[in-house]
C-alpha cells in the first residue's frame, strides 16, 4: 500500500503565489518526515494528502481512509465523544499507550496543551486509518510525554506523514524525509540528521559549482568585450585606409587578407566568444541555489532602569482547585530565566502572575503559546497599517528569522510559524526591556530556532523563556526555574 501525489498545484484564495506547484511524492507504509522552512507548503501538502483539501490540479491516489492531527492543540477531535464511550480493545489500548485519564475526555477546553495533543493523537490512532498525518505533534509536550507519543507512533502500521521540527523524533521514527527546497519537494532516505547532512553537502557543492560558473561567465564576458573591441579596431582600420579608387593593388591586398582570414579573424573570434558566453550564462542561470536568510538578530531591546522587571511573593497561586506554591521569585533587568516543567504543573499560571507584577515603566514583549484568530488578524492589520519604512524594518526582521518576508504581505497563506515571527518582530521594534516567550519554538523550523537562540543570547534586557526545548534553554538561560507536582499540588523550584 502506498499513497501517490502527482503534479499537485494549490493556490489559496486571494494569494499572489501558489502554495504548491508541480509537487510529486510517493508515500509508502511506514513514517515519512516532511520538513522545510516555514511557509514552504508542508501543511498544505499534508491537508491534501489527508483529503481535507482539494488540489487545484493533480491527483491523490488511491482514496485511502485518513486521519489528521492539526498543529493547533485547542482543536478538539471531531470524534472525541465517540472515543469517550469506546471501551473496545482498541480504545483501551490507545488509552494505555498515551496514559489518557478518563476525566480528560469531558473537559477538553480546560486541559493543558500537552494533554489536548495526546487526546488528538489518541482519537486518530483509535480509528486505525490507512493514512495518519501529524502536523507538529510535539509542540506542547514535555520530555516524558514526548516519549509516550513516540512509542504510540511506532505502533502505527499504516502510511504515516510527520511534519515536525523535532529532530530527535524525526531521527527515531521516520525512514525517509520529503524535503522542501527551492520550490521543489525531494525525497531522501533516513531521518533528520542523515537527510539534513546530505542536503547541506549538496547545497555546499551547488554553491561552489555556481561560483565556478559565475567566474567563467565573468571571464568570458571580459574576453568577449576584448574581442569585440579588436574586431571594431580592424573594421575602423579598413575604413580609414583611404585607398584611392585607382589603387587596385591595395584593394587586392585587403581582399586577400579577408579571404585568407588574416583580417577577419578578430570578427570570427568575437562571434565565437559570444556563443560561448551565451552558453556560460545559461549554465549560471541553471545553477540557482535557494536563498538562506542570515540567522542573526541584534540591536533590538534595552535594559530596564529599575531593580527588577517582575516579582512574585512567596505563597500560593490558585486557579480554581489548582494550587501552585512558589518561593519569592525575582526577575532582574538582565536575567534570562528558563522555566521548565511537565505539562499541567502550572507554568502558564506562573507566567500570567509574573506579567501582572511588571512595573508600568517596563516595556514588555509577550509571545503566547497559541495565537488566536483575532490576534492573527490584528498582527496582519498592524503590518499593513505601518508606513513603508516601519514595514520594511519588520520584514527585514522576519527575513533574519529565516522566512521570505514578502509572504507576510499575503496573509491568506501565512503559516503558524510565519505568524509567530511576525508577532515577535512587531514587538521587538517597540524596543522592549522584558521578553516573555511561552513555547516560542512551536511551529518554527530549525533555522528559525537557531536565529531565536542568537537573539535571546544577545538580548540586552530580561528574558522569561518557557520551553521544552532543553538545548535552547541550556544555551540562553542564566537562571532556571522548574514546576513540579508535589503532595497533591504543584510547586516552583529554583534550580
Amino acid at each position: 500500500m502506498q499513497l501517490d501525489l502527482s503534479h499537485i498545484d494549490y493556490t489559496y484564495p486571494g494569494a499572489a503565489a501558489p502554495a504548491l506547484h508541480g509537487i510529486d511524492a510517493v508515500f509508502p507504509c511506514g513514517w515519512t518526515g516532511i520538513i522545510g522552512d516555514n511557509g514552504c507548503g508542508k501543511t498544505t501538502l499534508a491537508l491534501i494528502a489527508a483529503r481535507l483539501l482539494k488540489p487545484d490540479a493533480g491527483s491523490v491516489h488511491p482514496q485511502l481512509f485518513s486521519a489528521y492531527c492539526p498543529q493547533d492543540s485547542t482543536e478538539a477531535p471531531p470524534d472525541l465523544l465517540d472515543f469517550a464511550s469506546d471501551w473496545s480493545r482498541e480504545g483501551r489500548r490507545v488509552r494505555d499507550l498515551l496514559n489518557i485519564d478518563d476525566e480528560w475526555l469531558w473537559r477538553y477546553p480546560t486541559l493543558s496543551g500537552g494533554q489536548q495533543k495526546r487526546l488528538q493523537i489518541a482519537c486518530a490512532l483509535r480509528v486505525r486509518p490507512d493514512v495518519l498525518v501529524l502536523d507538529e505533534p510535539t509542540n506542547d509536550l514535555d520530555s516524558d510525554t514526548r516519549e509516550l507519543v513516540e512509542r504510540a507512533l511506532v505502533s502505527f502500521r499504516g502510511i504515516g506523514l510527520l511534519i515536525s521540527h523535532d529532530r530527535a523524533l524525526l531521527d527515531a521514527l521516520v525512514e525517509r524525509c520529503l524535503m522542501f527546497e527551492n520550490g521543489r519537494a525531494i525525497m531522501r532516505p533516513g531521518g533528520y540528521t542523515q537527510v539534513s547532512g546530505q542536503a547541506t553537502q549538496e547545497r555546499s557543492t551547488a554553491l561552489k559549482e555556481r561560483e565556478k560558473a559565475r567566474r567563467e561567465a565573468d571571464r568570458l564576458k571580459a574576453e568577449s568585450r576584448r574581442r569585440n573591441e579588436e574586431a571594431a579596431r580592424q573594421r575602423s582600420k579598413r575604413s580609414r585606409s583611404g585607398l584611392d579608387a585607382r589603387d587596385s593593388d591595395g584593394r587586392e591586398r585587403i581582399g586577400r587578407a579577408i579571404v585568407s582570414g588574416k583580417d577577419g579573424v578578430a570578427g570570427k573570434l568575437a562571434t565565437a566568444m559570444e556563443r560561448r558566453l551565451v552558453r556560460a550564462e545559461a549554465e549560471l542561470d541553471a545553477r540557482q541555489v535557494a536563498k538562506r536568510y542570515e540567522a542573526r538578530i541584534d540591536d533590538y531591546g534595552s535594559m530596564a532602569r529599575g531593580r527588577y522587571v517582575a516579582h512574585v511573593e512567596e505563597g500560593a497561586i490558585q486557579a480554581g482547585e489548582f494550587v501552585l506554591r512558589t518561593p519569592e521569585l525575582w526577575v532582574g533587568p538582565r536575567d534570562r530565566v528558563g522555566l521548565c516543567g511537565a505539562n499541567g504543573t502550572g507554568k502558564s499560571l506562573l507566567v500570567r502572575q509574573l506579567r501582572e507584577t511588571v512595573p508600568p515603566s517596563v516595556r514588555t514583549a509577550y509571545l503566547p503559546q497559541e495565537v488566536s484568530a483575532t490576534e492573527r488578524e490584528r498582527a496582519l492589520d498592524l503590518l499593513r497599517g505601518h508606513d513603508a519604512q516601519q514595514r520594511g524594518r519588520i520584514l527585514a526582521l522576519v527575513a533574519r528569522l529565516n522566512s521570505d518576508p514578502e509572504r507576510l504581505l499575503d496573509g491568506a497563506s501565512l503559516s503558524p510559524g510565519e505568524l509567530r515571527k511576525l508577532l515577535l518582530a512587531e514587538q521587538l521594534l517597540r524596543d522592549p526591556s522584558f521578553l516573555v516567550l511561552d513555547e516560542p519554538t512551536n511551529h518554527l523550523d530549525v533555522g528559525s530556532i537557531e536565529a531565536l537562540q542568537h537573539l535571546l543570547a544577545g538580548f540586552p534586557g530580561a528574558v522569561l523563556l518557557v520551553s521544552h526545548d532543553a538545548t535552547l534553554v541550556e544555551a540562553v538561560s542564566t537562571a532556571r526555574w522548574q514546576t513540579e507536582a508535589q503532595d497533591g499540588s504543584c510547586r516552583v523550584r529554583v534550580i
